[in-house]
């Protein structure tokens, strides 16, 4: 179902209006659809606001268009980048402007003035790529450099952690184009004589207030920044109405252009962790801090660190504390910043203390704080934490103060959370766990909310430090400034925008903290439709509405991060293809009203259509989303007594047909590879017509096996006879026991053919999956010390991980993540010692999104390197898959997400070994990269049993 019969045409109307508006192409940048309205109703705040339309303007001549239009049709217009803000400030009930698709060019870079022309939407890190050649950069530099947009950072007065050197985001801006709520497109440098006069007049009125409440402390971000208004300042003009326009968020006008400052890059840098007894502690000693000059002042509470350690991550080195201080120290020289560095640590009044002389250790921690966001998308309790009281701000002498009422505050609310941030600039991150999902959530979160403002006004502060007041705080204004302030605020909205066009409700006239509230709007996935769930979300009290809410739009998904997540989005760079969008059609399947077929929603089946169930978000995310587990699920409920595509019934059951084609390998081999064949194949099976099908062998591992004499003595495995590894590789598995053997290792297998189940859970069959793994478990045997060796990387981790969330009750599922393992695990674990053959090659090696997302890369990059090769360790997807690159329909996508990696790593190194456990990444490289005969992929138990004797 979709909108009404009235509201569908009032939407059409307003697309064909909009479309025509912006003249030829308008129709491709305007979208109505349910599904695209729905991944924008919210952004990385709690809020959710439908809008109308979403607009991809091309130009900043489209933008003027849009405006024009909405001007006319009395539509509100809200601008967007790349969704990240926490606050709620770039959602809104009429048109979305998304910046981020087509207007992200940096137009000019001067290296002699040290400035810098850009479109609103360029991501902060392909700026900070031009600049760098020139040893220069942008300052500021918020946790979201690799997704989050100028026009945003513009918006919302950002920061981050080296703006303790550079100033925030307003410091940096030196002009902007922009268009206002009259529609007058002007320059800052030449503004329109009338709001000129206006804003002159507005600063007359308020002077007193003006120059006693504003501009206080460096991270005063709420509110308008009424103090570039001053007469002294110079007046609204320039620069300086620049600077009132930056962190307005686009309550007052829209950015087409902006022509910003960058500054010198420090020549040499020096990374401390300074330890204190807690974060309040830390809090205390960081004027003396300030003293030394330091280029970034962070804190981290140790308990983020500890989920990074639960997450499977590493966090050694650090020094003794429950509350660390991440200090960077900048120098001419290593020597002179490692000086400085010392200077520092010795006035610091640590508990302990660390220098990381490695860029790449360093590098590691920021990511611990660059993650905070998602990190601290828990409770200390493991209870769902939101944004809300964001990012605070007090002088940083009165921090550590602040910290420990804060702390005492949220205790009287019965609330916790995780602090983190710019303890340099008295700013303050925390997350905390606001009972959203219980009844009468919503009020007791404002009650909390208005007690905490009242706290950082009473110690000078600023209800946010960085990140706009948006939908979550700009109802607590009055709690911060007085009713004169307030008064500006309201007349300063009018000069530009009396109409009230420009993302209204924001900041000015702002909603309640409470409407529009995400999460007290769903309803639980138990609700929706009759069928139970399949999987248990053991981490989400069994609730698939609680597992979707996971995503609180980071947007990590959207950058290229250096991990797996989000394949799909990066060959498309379309919002619908990264997790957040998917999260987010989900989040609307739980809510009800936009998307309203539940689990036969098209819109979500379409969301999902090209999600490759890689699993990088489950690690990749640092809220621990796992669209891969939500897909299979949602097509479960979505086919149940449906006819399926045909992929599913062929590549799904493909276990099932590989046993019958075992019977007669060469007759069906030779069929094959009869075009003819081959087309009615494809075409019967829903594979895409570009696609060679697979040979299967002639002789199956299991029957080799079975046929020779058993080696009895030694240490006993199970080796794990998957599909893949039995019907199409069995190389693999012989190469496996030579060199299980070799280690001293008994091997056998289960004595009944059997089939973990994966092909079935990928797509969405999970009853047979389910039938599948319990047959698994009944031919392991009771023996449960015995490990379990996997060769074929997403068996493993289903084994590994999904079976217990696939059958919770089975005690036997749930003993597989201790007892599964991989061959280079087993060897790190029970021969540590072995010293490998020699390889002294160079190889291409691909690890497998599911060994990425559960087992992790580690062990096998360690034995590689006691090999002796030196190995090009690719990130990110294949693009194969599995079953997706081979349905029709997704070729296209897959050899975009192949590109990305895979592809031009085997062109730059044609002769060099292809490495890849996975049957899908070995066979994407054949197919794509022309991987064939001798340069055809290996497993790495083929290359260390190729240099093995027999």
């Amino acid at each position: 179902m979709g909108p009404t019969a009235g509201a569908g045409r009032e939407l059409e109307d307003l697309r064909r209006r909009l479309a025509a508006a912006l003249g030829p192409g308008g129709q491709d940048q305007v979208d109505v659809s349910s599904r695209r309205r729905a991944e924008y109703t919210t952004d990385a705040s709690n809020y959710r606001v439908v809008p109308r339309a979403v607009v991809f303007p091309r130009s900043a001549d489209d933008v003027e268009a849009a405006f024009a239009a909405c001007r006319d049709l009395g539509v509100p217009l809200t601008s967007r980048g790349a969704g990240t803000s926490v606050a709620g400030n770039s959602i809104g009930p009429g048109v979305v402007l998304d910046f981020s698709r087509h207007l992200g060019r940096v137009l000019d870079l001067d290296p002699a003035t040290r400035t810098a022309v850009v479109e609103p939407g360029v991501i902060l890190d392909t700026l900070q790529r031009h600049a760098r050649p020139h040893g220069l950069r942008f300052g500021p530099d918020p946790s979201t450099h690799a997704r989050c947009t100028l026009g945003g950072m513009i918006g919302n007065d950002a920061c981050g952690p080296h703006a303790l050197a550079s100033g925030r985001t307003s410091h940096n801006v030196v002009g902007l184009e922009v268009i206002d709520g009259h529609g007058r497109r002007f320059s800052t440098d030449a503004p329109p004589a009338e709001l000129v006069t206006a804003l002159e007049g507005i600063a007359a009125q308020h002077l007193a207030t003006i120059r006693t409440k504003f501009g206080t402390f460096g991270r005063q971000v709420s509110g308008y920044a009424l103090e570039h208004l001053l007469p002294e300042h110079g007046g609204p003009r320039g620069t300086r109405l620049a600077r009132l326009l930056t962190g307005s968020e686009g309550t007052l006008a829209t950015m087409l252009q902006a022509t910003v400052r960058l500054v010198r890059e420090a020549p040499a840098t020096t990374f401390v962790v300074l330890g204190y007894a807690t974060m309040a502690d830390a809090a205390d000693h960081v004027p003396a801090l300030l003293s030394h000059s330091p280029q970034a002042v962070e804190g981290i509470d140790r308990r983020l660190a500890d989920i990074v350690v639960r997450r499977g991550g590493s966090v050694d080195g650090l020094p003794r504390g429950d509350g660390w201080l991440f200090v960077e120290m900048g120098g001419e020289t290593p020597e002179e910043s490692l000086a400085a560095a010392r200077a520092m640590v010795a006035g610091s009044g640590a508990l302990d203390s660390v220098v990381i002389p490695s860029a790449a250790d360093a590098r590691k921690l920021w990511r611990i704080r660059e993650d905070g966001a998602g990190l601290a998308g828990r409770s200390p309790d493991g209870q769902p934490a939101w944004p809300g009281w964001e990012d605070a701000a007090v002088p940083p002498e009165r921090l550590g103060a602040y910290l420990r009422e804060f702390d005492a505050l949220m205790a009287s609310h019965s609330v916790d959370g995780l602090a983190y941030g710019h303890f340099g600039d008295g700013c303050i991150h925390v997350r905390i766990d606001f009972p959203l999902y219980e009844d009468g959530g919503a009020a007791r979160t404002r009650a909390f909310l208005e007690d905490a403002a009242r706290l950082v006004a009473s110690h000078g502060g600023s209800l946010s430090g960085e990140h706009g007041d948006g939908r979550a705080r700009g109802a607590l204004l009055p709690l911060m400034y007085d009713a004169d302030a307030i008064a500006a605020f309201e007349q300063v909205k009018d000069a530009f925008d009396p109409a009230d066009l420009l993302n209204p409700g924001v900041l000015v006239r702002p909603n309640p903290l409470e409407a529009d509230l995400r999460v007290p709007a769903a309803r639980t996935a138990v609700s929706i439709g009759k069928r139970p769930l399949q999987f248990a979300y053991s981490k989400d009290e069994g609730d698939l509405t609680r597992a979707v809410h996971r995503c609180v739009g980071v947007g990590k998904c959207r950058a290229d991060s250096g991990g797996v997540m989000c394949p799909s989005y990066l060959a498309t760079r379309d919002e619908k293809d990264s997790t957040r969008g998917r999260a987010r059609l989900l989040q609307e399947m739980a809510n009800g009203t936009l998307v309203q077929d539940g689990w036969r929603s098209p819109e979500v089946r379409d969301a999902l259509d090209l999600c490759l169930s890689c699993k990088g978000c489950s690690v990749d995310c640092p809220a621990g989303v796992d669209m891969a587990t939500y897909k299979a699920e949602f097509l479960d409920k979505h086919y149940a007594g449906r006819l399926r595509p045909l992929s599913h019934y062929s590549l799904g059951w493909l276990p099932r047909w590989s046993k019958l084609v075992a019977l007669a390998p060469k007759v069906v081999n030779g069929l094959l590879a009869l075009p003819p064949v081959a087309r009615l194949a494809k075409l019967g099976a829903g594979v895409d017509r570009r696609r060679p099908l697979p040979r299967f062998a002639e002789q199956t591992f299991r029957a080799w096996f079975e046929a020779r004499p058993p080696r009895m003595d030694g240490e006993p495995v199970l080796l794990w006879v998957d599909t893949f590894t039995d019907h199409f590789t069995p190389d693999v598995g012989k190469a496996a026991v030579k060199v299980l053997e070799h280690l001293g290792f008994a091997v056998r297998i289960a004595e009944k053919r059997v089939c973990c189940g994966l092909t079935w859970v990928s797509t969405g069959q999970l009853d047979g999956a389910k039938k599948q793994l319990r047959a698994s478990l009944d031919a392991l045997g009771d023996d449960l010390d015995v490990p379990v060796v996997g060769l074929e990387p997403s068996c493993t981790a289903l084994l590994r991980e999904d079976a217990a969330e696939l059958l919770p009750g089975d005690a036997r599922a749930r003993a597989l993540h201790s007892r599964v393992r991989t061959v280079a695990e087993l060897i790190a674990e029970r021969r540590p010692d072995w010293q490998p053959p020699a390889l002294g090659t160079s190889a291409v090696v691909q690890p497998h999104c599911h060994q990425h997302a559960v087992m992790g890369f580690s062990p096998d990059r360690a034995l590689l390197a006691k090999a002796g090769v030196e190995a090009e360790v690719l990130s990110g997807c294949c693009g194969l898959a599995g079953n997706f690159g081979a349905e029709a329909g997704h070729f296209d996508v897959s050899e975009q997400v192949a590109e990305h990696q895979l592809l031009p790593a085997l062109r730059r190194n044609p002769e060099a070994p292809f490495v890849a456990d996975g049957f899908s990444c070995r066979t994407q490289a054949e197919h794509l990269g022309g991987r064939t005969g001798t340069r055809y992929g290996r497993h790495l138990v083929e290359l260390l049993a190729d240099a093995l004797p027999d």
